[in-house]
């Protein structure tokens, strides 16, 4: 990866995708859904395509409309665009990461195959690798989301030595409860300068606690002001604040 990065934290908004009465997508809302995040929920970065959008769901045409309509309409406005890009198949991958590149994304992610589930680590790093060749100037991220994937490597296990195999790797996406292994990701993390972004919304502040740099969720579309206002009291030693921000966004989140 030749260019330099910017290191991806704070709050990621998981995009919804937008569909019209007849279920096709509708790119007509991007321009005020990116105006929204930015001017009401004080969002600047977004995650495309990842569970909450769906992406799984939609054929790959309409993950390249979304993905170009994003960059498109964000080009100036948001911060970050990463592109989900996972598949079950290998080559609709590469095509998606080929194409995010082509369209200006700020980076990729991708998750496990969830069919023909990978048997160890070092079978899921070389997916990783060979979906990363296909745009090797884009940051890659891995996307670890065990409680849809049904696959249960753990993530650090996942990031031990996947520096040596993928240059252009920044990090984890980690939408999973097990704080320990979590904790494991950050202390592997430090020591390369990667993003460690926590994603499950109703327990953030423990991941705080142990260091993750940023969250990718879907309540942040329209929560984010909250857990901002969280994000700051926890930077600023307010514990009583912090607890009482992360009840009230999770009751929120509850409605």
């Amino acid at each position: 990866m030749s260019r330099s990065v910017k290191k991806l934290t704070g709050l990621v908004a998981a995009t919804f995708t937008p569909l019209t009465a007849e279920g096709e997508i509708n790119l007509s809302v991007i321009g005020p859904y990116i105006d929204y995040l930015i001017e009401k929920q004080n969002v600047k970065s977004v995650f495309v395509n990842g569970t909450t959008g769906e992406g799984c769901s939609l054929t790959v045409d309409e993950r390249k409309q979304l993905a170009a309509a994003w960059c498109q309409h964000g080009k100036g406005k948001l911060e970050q665009v990463v592109v989900h890009v996972g598949c079950m198949s290998i080559k609709d991958s590469q095509e998606l990461a080929r194409h995010a590149a082509s369209i200006g994304a700020d980076a990729i992610a991708v998750i496990s195959p969830s069919y023909f589930k990978p048997i160890n680590a070092d079978a899921l790093r070389l997916f990783i690798k060979e979906v990363s060749a296909s745009a090797p100037d884009l940051p890659m991220y891995y996307y670890h989301i065990p409680g849809m994937t049904g696959v249960a490597l753990e993530a650090a296990d996942v990031l031990n030595g996947i520096e040596r195999m993928i240059p252009s790797f920044q990090g984890v996406k980690y939408s999973g409860t097990d704080l320990r292994d979590l904790g494991q990701c950050v202390c592997y993390s430090q020591a390369h300068n990667w993003s460690v972004l926590y994603g499950v919304d109703e327990q953030l502040l423990g991941a705080l606690v142990l260091g993750v740099h940023g969250a990718v969720g879907s309540t942040y579309n329209y929560l984010g002001c909250i857990v901002n206002q969280m994000l700051s009291a926890f930077d600023n030693g307010n514990h009583m604040q912090t607890r009482a921000l992360q009840v009230r966004h999770s009751c929120a989140f509850l409605i």
